[in-house]
């Protein structure tokens, strides 16, 4: 019997020992012919993780992020232990121990194989097989994939250390709702940094590796909470939670929510610019190589102007009448919250607008169901402004019942005011945009595209070609002042009538806004006035070829002016962000600067790949003292409003692009170390500077001003003008001091009237004075200093010639010194024609 054993266990030995070296001859071969195609495992010491592109403030507020994956990679040294505990509970137990493979486990998924006849559900993976198969392979359940999965494992775990293994794992993994990794997964399920989750929280994301698509905190809530509950016994079993933590962590609801990542700064069109600008300098790696674009944009500024182009556009929907609701619903009559929720499930907040349901209403008030299932009531008083809209300029009789405005089933509008009490209010169809920027170098500073990014994308600030009415005479003013006219020359405010075969009646009529006429008058007093008759004379005086080449210095196109007389009524075709450049350049003394928005772009470790160094104006720096050169026209280069293809293929072809105007401030290389400034073309004479803004500051100050509304904000630093066009189309107010340019415009897309009166004092105006008056609190007054070569000189204020200071019309004015002695012999003929005149009518 004991031989019979001997030998059994001899043959046992012989069997396991062949066993043993098929097994190891099997790897071999396997080895030998999978080791080809195995991929270097190397590559990941560089690997970079799909992290998307964020958009920031100068002030550092997070203003978009753009990539299809949402992921926020972090150290292992930032994991804490608890969630770190939580994963390896629920994946890997032993990770820490074994080589990479686990052959009791790939033995366990072997057996279960041939028991179940071949169904691979079972995989017996580590967390270095599944980074080695997320990493390299595909998904696909193949024994041929499952052998390389394993090679790749056991070289990772030969090249790398296991924490740096676990990370790879904890920042690469899908765990749901385009989440990739734990930080991500930990802000959008509960809104928190990982160290602020709770113990259940960990066991529930360390629960969505598994199957993240289908059971995830917010897909399944009952599966994940088992899923869970599950994760959190395997803690306690290994000791990382003890009896208490368990108890209180099973029973803690699951409260998982939607958290996107806050959006700090509302400036969607910028963010969209910056979009483009980056895919256009980065490629397609722009949106996954976790690149940080930081803007010229000053939050609080940017907000500023959001603030006061919706508050300015409501304040003119409103004036404009109640079109009616945006929808109505017919409510049956046992009707309840579940049916309004539906009726509201395909309407969403606009600009803060929040969509209601008027489910009751009676002469004294109307109750409303809103998304988030709260009923509020509106008053008479709430509605009042709810005048029946019946053309762009007439509106019906005040309400003076609440049921005569709002019907049950009504889809509304309301909107909470400064109070807090909720208000009736629509969606305005009257369109703005805003744009502001530093003199100095171009620095954008904030910029409104439209009412609500969502609803249009068309970003007018930099898209739109428009004419800019009066707001544009200050440009002409200018070139006539370097053809020898002067703030006190006398232009005859008169009818005129110029040929024209386009007309009717072959004559061309221009008009006041007013349709009235001041006779002669001075210069200063016409722009103050806004006089177009005195504009159109101008231009004739000093023709229209040299205007339209004098007026390239401001930034603008030559195929952007008009070659005939109209140009002096504001008809050439321009953009919000051209106006502003070209007031800059009354603003910084007379250099033609490029507007830019992004100031620095960054890498994923924070290095920076782009570094702006702007054209500037730099008035008084060492630099330009020693350049000392003449004003002259700017670089053909400089001259142009077209939209570079990576900003708008439908756009105009003359609208200002900052995408276009960038490509002078955006170079392929980051500059190193402190650049060298670089100077911005000096294209004005600094005292025909001084003249045009003294002019435009008493259209501020002077009550005959046409912007004299803005004389609230008390700042006698600050100059603009006033724009209108036919039939108001367009209601523009450009102006600036020291520190901003600042254009706001107002009008429909689709070039329809604004209404009867809607000049630019009153529909564009309102909204510059709220932005400016809010960025420019506490900051001390910035206009240029009166420059060598500007006298002041008593005239008289009918003749605008030198006079005596006893004479009664005698008034205080501005003058190149070179004007003073032509003035005087001007004076003196005067003087000597008028004598003559006498002598004659004395003779008779």
């Amino acid at each position: 019997m004991t031989r019979i054993l001997k030998a059994l266990l001899r043959w046992v030995l012989i069997l396991g020992f062949s066993g043993l070296l098929l097994i190891a001859l099997a790897a071999g071969v396997a080895y030998w012919l999978v080791a080809p195609r195995l991929p270097s495992v190397a590559v990941l010491k560089d690997y970079h993780m799909q992290v998307p592109l964020q958009v920031l403030t100068a002030d550092g507020k997070l203003i978009a992020t753009f990539g299809e994956t949402r992921r926020i990679p972090v150290s292992m040294d930032q994991v804490p232990d608890m969630l770190k505990h939580a994963v390896l509970s629920a994946e890997d137990a032993d990770f820490y121990t074994h080589p990479g493979v686990d052959w009791r486990g790939v033995m366990r998924a072997g057996f279960h194989v041939v028991a179940s006849g071949g169904n691979k559900t079972q995989g017996g993976s580590t967390i270095t097989q599944q980074v080695a198969r997320n990493f390299f392979l595909s998904p696909q359940k193949l024994y041929s994939r499952k052998l390389m999965e394993m090679f790749i494992a056991l070289r990772m775990e030969n090249e790398f250390s296991k924490d740096q293994i676990l990370e790879l794992y904890l920042n690469k993994m899908f765990l749901g709702h385009r989440s990739y990794g734990i930080a991500a997964a930990a802000e959008y399920y509960y809104g928190k940094k990982l160290d602020q989750l709770t113990i259940a929280q960990c066991a529930a994301i360390a629960s969505t590796f598994q199957l993240p698509s289908a059971v995830n905190p917010l897909t399944n809530v009952p599966r994940l909470t088992a899923r869970r509950n599950w994760v959190l016994g395997q803690m306690r079993e290994h000791k990382y939670i003890n009896d208490a933590q368990y108890t209180e962590a099973i029973n803690t609801p699951e409260n998982a929510a939607p958290h996107e990542q806050p959006i700090q700064v509302d400036a969607p069109y910028v963010a969209e610019m910056a979009r483009l600008q980056a895919l256009d300098r980065l490629g397609n790696d722009a949106l996954t190589e976790g690149y940080v674009v930081k803007t010229t944009l000053i939050g609080t500024r940017q907000l500023a102007a959001v603030a006061a182009v919706r508050d300015g556009l409501a304040i003119y929907d409103h004036r404009h009448g109640w079109r009616g609701p945006e929808a109505h619903e017919e409510l049956s009559a046992g009707a309840g919250e579940s049916d309004y929720s539906n009726i509201l499930s395909s309407y969403s907040d606009v600009a803060g607008l929040v969509p209601g349901l008027v489910v009751h209403a009676t002469a004294s008030e109307a109750e409303v169901f809103l998304l988030d299932h709260q009923t509020i009531k509106l008053s008479l008083d709430a509605i009042s402004w709810a005048r029946p809209y019946i053309s762009d300029s007439r509106v019906g009789a005040e309400p003076k019942a609440v049921d005569t405005v709002l019907k049950a089933g009504d889809v509304i509008r309301v909107i909470r005011d400064d109070k807090g009490n909720w208000q009736l209010t629509q969606i305005p169809k009257a369109q703005a945009a805003l744009v502001s920027l530093s003199p100095e170098d171009g620095a954008i500073q904030s910029l409104v595209g439209g009412f609500n990014f969502s609803r249009s994308k068309f970003n007018r600030v930099v898209m739109a070609a428009r004419q800019p009415g009066s707001s544009f005479k200050p440009f002409l003013y200018s070139a006539a002042f370097e053809r020898g006219f002067t703030t006190a020359s006398i232009i005859n405010d008169a009818p005129l009538a110029l040929p024209d075969p386009s007309q009717p009646n072959g004559l061309w009529t221009p008009s006041n806004d007013d349709d009235k006429f001041a006779g002669p008058m001075r210069l200063r007093e016409a722009l103050l006035e806004s006089k177009n008759l005195v504009s159109v004379r101008l231009l004739d005086a000093i023709g229209v070829r040299y205007a339209r080449e004098y007026i390239t210095r401001f930034g603008f196109p030559l195929d952007a002016l008009p070659n005939n007389l109209s140009m002096a009524l504001g008809t050439a075709s321009v953009s919000p962000l051209s106006m502003a450049r070209g007031y800059a350049v009354f603003a910084n003394g007379g250099y033609l600067i490029t507007p830019y928005f992004i100031s620095e772009i960054d890498d994923r470790d924070g290095k920076p790949v782009y570094v702006a160094n702007p054209a500037r104006a730099c008035n008084n720096c060492q630099a330009r003292l020693l350049q000392n050169t003449p004003p002259a026209p700017p670089p053909a280069s400089m001259l142009t409003n077209g939209v570079s293809a990576s900003a708008s293929s439908s756009a105009p072809a003359v609208a200002a692009s900052v995408a276009t105007a960038g490509e002078t401030v955006l170079p392929a290389d980051a500059h190193s170390g402190e650049a060298a400034p670089v100077l911005a073309p000096h294209v004005i004479d600094i005292r025909n500077d001084y003249l045009i803004t003294s002019m435009m500051k008493d259209v501020i100050t002077n009550p005959l001003g046409t912007g004299y509304a803005a004389k609230v904000l008390n700042r006698p630093d600050l100059a603009g003008k006033t724009g209108s066009t036919n039939d108001h189309r367009d209601a523009w107010f450009v102006g600036f001091n020291g520190d901003l340019s600042t254009a706001v415009w107002v009008g429909f897309d689709d070039f329809g009237s604004l209404g009867k009166g809607e000049f630019g004092a009153k529909a564009a105006l309102p909204i510059w004075i709220d932005y400016v008056g809010e960025v420019m609190k506490g900051l001390p007054q910035n206009s240029l200093a009166m420059p060598p070569g500007i006298t002041t000189l008593q005239i008289n204020n009918q003749s605008g010639l030198p006079t005596e200071t006893g004479d009664p019309g005698a008034m205080s004015e501005i003058f190149k010194v070179e004007d003073i002695d032509r003035l005087h012999n001007m004076a003196q003929q005067q003087q000597q024609q008028n004598q003559d005149q006498q002598q004659a009518n004395d003779i008779f």
